[in-house]
């Protein structure tokens, strides 16, 4: 079955279209002029503030006019991600999505449902003529996926709207009203390198089919971390021969649970049978340890030319004790929300090569307290070795408001429709609705969505019921906002 033959075909068909435009974090310039076609091609007030956001206006519904003016809010960017024997050029081509059973993907990429469902719900109000609403703004933000740059230098002065429907959450029965704050933390250490001696030998070790995902949203859920895998193999390998790196290459995205990890590493002949020996033991043992919640991650390691140079011996303990210190995963459970993260700490990226030793990490906290806590300790391991530490994208977490009256709104619209009781919580992600309350004080915010499985990754999933669902819950919404005071 084609996507665009999907119910509600307005939803899977405005997808489809943006999911054809190329639209990677900070290389907007396609989507944005897309999006501004579309809403000029209605006959819509569009605007675009200087940071390159979109806004397209759209007057109420008959009989809608003393309603609240709603901002219909998602963002235009997407995490771009792809299995490293997939050929593909996120500049220059559209997402090719398929109908795998009950879900939608896409072939070997990220599918950008993450927020791509939620741009294409607001596009369908926008061009609908059956659907009544209050006058609408939608606003459509660049580079939320890595720095939170529209909605950060959003020009607030172009909206007037009470009350924003963000459409950036994961879980179709689930209403977000606060989320994380977050911080990136990248560090360079330049290291010593040597030739590497003729009686030497080099492999590469391949370390891929981790899950990987969203280092928010799914930070709880065990899944393995490329590097720290890699690190750890390598630490161990080195317990038994003198091992040193020549490159190491591992995840890709800021925001995203590494998923895999590519070293090339160098050793004397005659540690060969030691080392290859050693190697299938501790292979095994991380398998075996991760077998249930990564069932396809596999490690291997073949002969490879031998590389001209390596780290020193002395930089070689130093990397990897820092690795292997790093702090990574949870760092405090909430106290207020139970079952939730509420503070931090992903290994997102490393890179070892050409005498530079370089790390990205992003540090996520419900708190500014936390935030600062978790990001400090990250800084000062890195500082400890005489790296330079860079920490910068920081944004705000968004402060739950349990009395929100559009809250209330939606809760009693989703009981009434679905007999069952919405789960209210905050997130760990980042939304930026902790930014644009700072824009837009006294608005009240919350946000919702379709079910997306696996964001960030080429695993990245949405449930073809829950668009249906969320669809159907989206429009009754719109048709019970309240009237303005």
């Amino acid at each position: 079955m084609n996507v665009r033959d999907l119910e509600p075909k307005i939803v899977w068909n405005h997808f489809e279209d943006l999911n054809a435009v190329p639209r990677p974090s900070k290389k907007e310039e396609k989507v944005r002029k897309f999006m501004v076609d579309f809403g000029k091609s209605l006959g819509l007030e569009t605007l675009e503030d200087k940071i390159g956001n979109v806004i397209i206006k759209k007057p109420a519904s008959p009989g809608m006019e003393d309603k609240e003016t709603i901002i219909l809010q998602s963002h235009i960017d997407m995490v771009h991600q792809k299995n490293s024997d997939t050929n593909f050029d996120f500049d220059t081509q559209g997402i090719v999505s398929f109908v795998d059973g009950e879900w939608v993907k896409a072939k070997g990429t990220t599918l950008g449902a993450d927020n791509g469902m939620g741009a294409a719900a607001a596009m369908a109000i926008l061009s609908s003529k059956d659907h009544k609403h209050p006058a609408i703004e939608a606003l459509f933000t660049i580079d939320e996926e890595t720095g939170m740059t529209g909605a950060k230098e959003l020009d607030a002065s172009l909206l007037s709207g009470k009350i924003l429907l963000n459409l950036d959450t994961e879980d179709d029965d689930e209403f977000s009203i606060g989320c994380a704050g977050g911080i990136d933390t990248n560090t360079t250490f330049e290291y010593k390198e040597e030739p590497v001696p003729n009686n030497f030998k080099a492999v590469r070790i391949v370390l891929k089919g981790l899950k990987g995902g969203h280092s928010g949203m799914d930070i709880h859920l065990g899944r393995g971390n490329a590097n720290l895998l890699m690190n750890r193999l390598i630490y161990e390998l080195t317990e038994v021969a003198e091992i040193r790196i020549s490159s190491l290459e591992g995840g890709g995205l800021r925001n995203a649970i590494p998923r895999e990890s590519f070293a090339t590493l160098v050793f004397a002949d005659v540690a060969t049978d030691t080392v290859k020996d050693h190697f299938k033991r501790v292979m095994e043992d991380i398998l075996n340890e991760l077998s249930f919640v990564e069932p396809e991650l596999t490690i291997s390691m073949e002969s490879v030319e031998l590389p001209d140079k390596m780290v020193s011996k002395a930089d070689m303990s130093t990397i990897v004790a820092c690795i292997y210190t790093t702090p990574n995963d949870i760092w405090k459970m909430s106290t207020k929300f139970e079952g939730l993260v509420e503070t931090s700490t992903s290994l997102a990226k490393v890179e070892i090569k050409d005498g530079k030793f370089k790390t990205q990490s992003l540090q996520r906290s419900m708190t500014e307290v936390g935030k600062r806590d978790v990001a400090n300790a990250v800084k000062l391991n890195y500082e400890q070795i005489g790296a330079e530490v860079i920490q910068s994208g920081d944004y705000p977490g968004w402060e739950p408001d349990p009395t929100s009256k559009i809250l209330e709104v939606l809760k009693t619209q989703y009981e009434a429709l679905f007999n069952e009781k919405p789960r209210v919580e905050a997130c760990h992600a980042g939304l930026e609705c902790g930014i644009l309350s700072k824009h837009l004080p006294g608005c009240d915010m919350i946000s919702f969505g379709p079910t997306i499985r696996n964001p960030h990754s080429p695993d990245e999933k949405v449930k073809i019921a829950s668009v249906q669902k969320f669809w159907k819950f989206f429009v009754k919404v719109l048709e019970d906002i309240p009237s303005r005071n």
